[in-house]
This record gives C-alpha cells, structure tokens and sequence, in this order.
C-alpha cells in the first residue's frame, strides 16, 4: 500500500503584514511539507522575523491567512497550546532564574507531570550541552548559552512544529556545528523551520528552502532541485605565483571565451562561471596551457545555495530591474 501523504505542516496563503506604509511581507503563498527542515533564508529586511511573528500569532497578518500543525494562526485556541516551538532571535530570560528553573516553568505551563518534567529537563540539558552550567542564574550566560537554552525550551514538551528565527546567530563555530546537529536530529520528530542568513548552515541540514527579499518570495523548493535548477556549473583555477600577467591575460581569454558567462577573480584565485559545461569542459584547460600559466589547482566546482542565492537576491540580481 502507499504511504500516506501527511498535509502540509505549515500554510501560508496570500499572507500580507504592513506596519503602516511599509508593507513587511507581500502575499506570500508557501507550504512546509511535515517532517522537513525548511531554510527561510532571505537578506536582512527580507520578511523573515515578520513571517515567524504571524506564524507564532505573536503579530497579526493585514491580510491573507495561514495554518500551522493544521490550526488557524492568528486566533487564541487554547488547544493551539503545544503545537508550536519558538525560539526568538535575541532570547531574553528572567537573569535571576537558574536554567533548570526555567525549564521547569516551561513545562508546567505545558502540564507536563513532575517525573516526566524532570526526565525532559535533563534530556533537553544534554542535548544543547548546558547540564553543566544549568543550576548557574541565566543572568551570567553568555549569548550563545542564551541561544541553545532557547532551544531546550522550545523542544522541551516535544511541539510538532519548531520555529527557529536565526538559531545559530550567536554561536561560535564549534557551537554553530552543535546546534546544527541538533537541528537535524529534531527533523525526525518535528517540522522545522528556521531563518537564517548563512547559507552554509542551511545546505548542511535543510531538505527544503524558500527565499525572500523585499517581503517577497523569490523561490522555495527541494535543495538539490533548486540547485540543478539556478546555480550555474563552475570551475576554479588556482594558479602559481608569480604569473600576474599571464594570468591577467587568460583571465581575459577565458570571459571573451561564447561558453563563458562570468569570470570573478579574488586572492588569487580564478572562479569562472560557464553556460554550456560540456563546451567549457573540452575548451578551457586549453585556453589555460595556451597561456603557459602553470596550476596549483583546476576543478569543476559543485554549484552552492550561495551562487543560488546571490543570483536571486545579490546586487546583480536586481541591476536588470532598476535599469528596465
């Protein structure tokens, strides 16, 4: 028998926010498949905060409507209680309290029985790697330690539904891979969706992703579909030092080259942007040898959410617009 087709864990359709003239977000249609881990990626100003708020029905739409865990946003169901984890992007807590103490809170505002409070509490303090400093007052942690007690607070009673707004935003890099891990793992229990601006955060552990920009959606679908279809094939070139002028001069040859659509040269470093990969494949080591440039390196490069992203949403991406 085929597998069942659960809906949709989030819905958003034609959802519009303005605060007075400025329209925040602009009828945005999305849907967030259950069980995924979404990336909300999009500039600062892009509209990701404002989505999270309507979603969280801590802001209210101007139009349009939505659904998360198939409830109404904007409403106050009390059975809406528990379906939805939320971690801001600067989490604030009482100074005074201990972490345990918060947690504690936290799960009998959910009604969680004390034995299975206790054991939740202890799990979720090893899972974002505070047991440690959890009897220490919130007051002296640090931003991150902030951060990753946001998110056993938002996991604690297990929601279907997390709602990250830059989760990794204060972590240090060891912590970022940490928290990222964690993320990942909640994928199988929950529906993730977390903003963010590091795209390399979101190629580790995201199955899906949707852009913003200007409060409007630029793309969402599969990550490696969305990849095939914008990221352009691309090959880097590493050549020995001491060459400048011939580089300079192949570097030319390469972007008059009909297969060449961009050639971006920095530290050294020659990454070169191709429209028809199997031309460029035959060509461009030619063109390199016809330069007598000896390589420290010469590769075909997989294309990146990063390439996606400033093609969408970078400076170049919007110089057709303003000129048309």
């Amino acid at each position: 028998m085929a597998a069942a087709v659960l809906p949709p864990a989030i819905v958003c359709r034609a959802l519009a926010k303005r605060y007075g003239s400025v329209l925040a977000l602009a009828d945005l249609d999305l849907e967030v498949p259950a069980g995924s881990v979404f990336g909300f990626l999009g500039p600062n100003g892009a509209g990701k905060t404002t989505t999270l708020r309507l979603l969280t029905s801590l802001a209210r739409a101007s139009s349009g409507s939505g659904s998360v865990a198939g409830m109404p946003i904007g409403g106050g169901e009390p059975n809406r209680r528990g379906l939805i984890g939320y971690l801001d992007q600067d989490p604030r807590f009482h100074g005074w309290m201990t972490a345990r103490d918060l947690l504690d809170l936290v799960g009998r505002l959910y009604g969680m029985p004390a034995a299975v409070r206790r054991a939740r509490i202890d799990e979720v303090l090893t899972l974002v790697d505070l047991t440690d400093a959890s009897r220490r007052a919130v007051g002296g942690y640090s931003g991150g330690m902030r951060q990753r007690l946001g998110l056993a607070q938002a996991i604690l009673n297990r929601p279907p539904v997390l709602l990250l707004d830059e989760p990794v935003s204060s972590l240090d890099p060891q912590g970022r891979v940490d928290m990222l891990q964690v993320i990942s793992q909640l994928g199988g229990e929950s529906t993730v969706l977390f903003s963010t601006h590091l795209l390399n955060d979101v190629e580790r552990v995201c199955d899906r992703v949707a852009i913003l920009d200007h409060g409007r959606l630029v793309t969402t679908g599969p990550m490696n579909e969305l990849l095939d279809r914008y990221a352009r094939p691309m090959y880097r070139i590493e050549p020995a030092g001491g060459q400048e002028a011939a580089v300079a001069q192949m570097a030319a040859s390469i972007a008059a080259a009909p297969w060449a659509t961009g050639v971006d040269q920095s530290h050294g470093v020659l990454r070169v942007a191709v429209s028809d990969e199997a031309m460029a494949g035959r060509e461009l080591l030619a063109v390199v040898a016809s330069h007598g440039v000896a390589l420290l390196a010469f590769e075909r490069q997989r294309p990146t959410l990063e390439d996606v992203f400033l093609q969408l949403v970078g400076r170049d991406a919007h110089q057709p617009e303003a000129a048309a």
